[in-house]
C-alpha cells in the first residue's frame, strides 16, 4: 500500500507540476492585481506575452506589486489611429481628457508623429530620469540613417528598430528560373508574375513607409548624376518609383491587410517573393529550418533601398495610469527591456519562450557578449548597405504614395494584371510599355508634397478625385493590352 501511495503521488506531482508551474508564470489576473496598465499595440502575440510578463515581473522587483498588462489590438496602425481618431473625438464632445487606453506601443514614425502633431501624446519622463540615454554620441541617437528616433519635443520615443525586406523562397526561385531579388527593382522582373506577395499600405503605417523608401531609392539615383538639374532628377527618379510600383504590382498576386501572410506564403511555395519586415522574414526562416540549416524562407535587406526605422513608444495624453505608463516606457528603453528584442529564449535577459527577432535600438546593447547569445549577430549602427533616408524628398508624400498604391494598383488590379500578361505574351512591345507606364496623372510637381484633396479633410473630395485617377491608370492599361494584343502575333492573342 505504501508503495501504491508513492506511485499516486509521483504521478499526481508529474501531472500537477506543469499546471502550478504554469500558474507560477502566467499573468496576475485583473481582479486579483494590485495595479493595472492598458497598451494599445499592434504588435503580436509573441511580443506582447514576451513584454507583458517581463514588465511585470520589473514592475514587482521595484514596487512589490502586481500588474494586469490589459493589450488592446484592434489590428494595425491605420486600425489604431482610427480608434484614436473616434475616441479622442468623442473625448472632446464629453469633455473628457483622454480616451481610457494609457500607452500607444509600436507601429511607424509617422503613426506617432501624426498622433504628437494632434496632441495627443504627453512628454516622456524618461528623458528626465536618463538624459545620459539620448543624443549623438549616447546610446539613442537622436536619428540614424535618416530618421528620427525621438522628436524635440520628447513625446515618443524609438524603442526598437526595423527593417523592410525582401522574403523569398529559393525553391520557388529555382523553379521558376528567377534571380533570388536584391533590391527592390527585381521584384518587377517580369519572371515573377503571379508570385510575388504585397501588402497594402493603406492598412499598415509600416508598409506604407516601404514604399515610400522604395520610391525615394529611386529619387536618390537620379540626384546622383551631377548634370541633371536637381527638380529635374527629382521628377524623374519619383515617376520611375510609380512605374516599379506598377511593375511590382503586376507581379503581385494579391495586397494582404496582414503583414504576416507574406512569409508564411512564401514558406508554403505560394508566392516566390515578397515584401516583407525583418522580423517576420526572420521568424518564419527559423520556423522553417531544414536539417541542413537551408531554409524555406530567406529574408535579406535590399542593396542600398532600406533604412532603420524606429517602432516608437508614447504615452497618451489623459493615462488613467499616467505614473504607470511613464514607467512602462522606461523599462522599454532599459537594459532589461532592450536585450528581450533580440535575445535568445532562455539566455539571460532574453524571452522565455520564443524570440522576438527585433534589434533594440539601444547601441551599449550590441557588445560583443550580448550579441553572443543573440538571435540577429549584427549592429545596425556599423552597418554598410543601408541609404540615408532624406524626408524633404518624399516625406510629406507619405499618405499621397498609399493612395497612389491603392488607387493605381489595388483598385485596378485586375485590369493592371491583364495588361501585363499581354505584353508579356508580346514580348513587351515599346508602345505598350509606353501606356503601362504612363504616371503622369501623378506628377511629383502636383503629388511629390502630399496632396491638399487626396489627403485632405473631405471624404467626397478625396473619392471623387480617387475616382478620377483610377479610371486614368485604368484607361492605360486598357491601352497597353489592346496595343500588344494587336502587335502579337496569332498564337500569341489568342485568351
Amino acid at each position: 500500500m505504501k508503495r501504491f501511495a508513492v506511485i499516486v503521488g509521483l504521478l499526481v506531482l508529474i501531472v500537477a507540476l506543469p499546471i502550478v508551474m504554469r500558474r507560477e508564470n502566467a499573468p496576475v489576473s485583473p481582479d486579483r492585481a494590485d495595479d493595472r496598465i492598458s497598451i494599445l499595440s499592434p504588435h503580436n502575440e509573441t511580443i506582447r506575452v514576451e513584454f507583458g510578463r517581463a514588465f511585470a515581473a520589473w514592475w514587482k522587483q521595484r514596487t512589490g506589486r502586481t500588474i494586469y498588462v490589459d493589450w488592446r489590438t484592434p489590428g494595425g496602425t491605420s486600425e489604431i489611429a482610427m480608434v484614436l481618431d473616434a475616441g479622442f473625438k468623442a473625448a472632446k464632445e464629453t469633455g473628457r481628457e483622454g480616451v481610457g487606453v494609457d500607452v500607444f506601443f509600436g507601429g511607424g514614425q509617422p503613426d506617432f508623429s501624426r498622433q504628437a502633431k494632434e496632441g495627443r501624446l504627453v512628454p516622456l519622463d524618461v528623458f528626465k530620469e536618463h538624459p545620459e540615454w539620448f543624443g549623438e554620441g549616447r546610446v539613442v541617437p537622436s536619428s540614424w540613417t535618416g530618421e528620427t528616433y525621438f522628436p524635440a519635443d520628447h513625446t515618443w520615443v524609438g524603442c526598437c528598430l526595423s527593417q523592410f525586406g525582401i522574403a523569398a523562397n529559393p525553391d520557388v526561385l529555382a523553379r521558376l528560373k528567377a534571380p533570388v531579388p536584391a533590391r527592390w527593382d527585381d521584384l518587377g522582373d517580369p519572371r515573377f508574375a503571379g508570385a510575388v506577395a504585397l501588402a497594402d499600405p493603406t492598412k499598415s503605417g509600416s508598409v506604407a513607409r516601404a514604399f515610400e523608401l522604395l520610391v525615394q531609392e529611386q529619387i536618390q539615383r537620379e540626384l546622383k548624376d551631377a548634370s541633371v538639374p536637381r527638380e529635374h532628377a527629382i521628377a524623374a527618379g519619383w515617376d520611375k518609383g510609380l512605374q516599379l510600383i506598377l511593375r511590382m504590382s503586376a507581379n503581385a498576386r494579391y495586397f494582404t491587410d496582414s503583414a504576416s501572410k507574406i512569409p508564411h506564403d512564401v514558406g508554403q511555395g505560394d508566392a516566390a517573393a515578397g515584401m516583407c519586415i525583418d522580423f517576420y522574414g526572420r521568424s518564419y526562416h527559423e520556423e522553417l529550418l531544414r536539417a541542413d540549416g537551408s531554409s524555406r524562407v530567406e529574408w535579406r535587406a535590399p542593396e542600398g533601398g532600406a533604412t532603420y526605422s524606429p517602432d516608437p513608444v508614447a504615452v497618451l495624453k489623459g493615462a488613467p495610469h499616467p505614473e504607470i505608463a511613464q514607467a512602462f516606457v522606461t523599462f522599454c528603453l532599459s537594459a532589461e527591456g532592450q536585450r528581450l528584442w533580440f535575445g535568445a529564449p532562455g539566455s539571460p535577459g532574453g524571452p522565455q519562450e520564443r524570440a522576438l527577432h527585433r534589434l533594440p535600438i539601444r547601441g551599449d546593447v550590441y557588445s560583443p557578449e550580448i550579441l553572443a547569445t543573440a538571435t540577429i549577430r549584427r549592429n545596425p549602427y556599423t552597418d554598410p548597405g543601408v541609404f540615408t533616408y532624406d524626408r524633404e524628398l518624399t516625406g510629406k508624400a507619405f499618405n499621397t504614395l498609399r493612395q497612389f498604391v491603392r488607387i493605381a494598383c489595388i483598385d485596378s488590379h485586375p485590369e493592371l494584371q491583364r495588361a501585363w500578361k499581354a505584353m508579356a505574351a508580346a514580348g513587351f512591345p515599346p508602345e505598350a510599355m509606353a501606356a503601362f507606364s504612363d504616371v503622369s496623372a501623378f506628377p511629383y510637381a502636383t503629388f511629390g508634397k502630399g496632396h491638399p484633396v487626396l489627403d485632405g479633410g473631405d471624404p467626397l473630395a478625396s473619392a471623387d478625385l480617387a475616382s478620377a485617377l483610377g479610371e486614368r491608370f485604368r484607361a492605360n492599361f486598357r491601352r497597353a493590352e489592346a496595343l500588344s494584343r494587336s502587335s502579337a502575333t496569332p498564337a500569341a492573342r489568342q485568351p
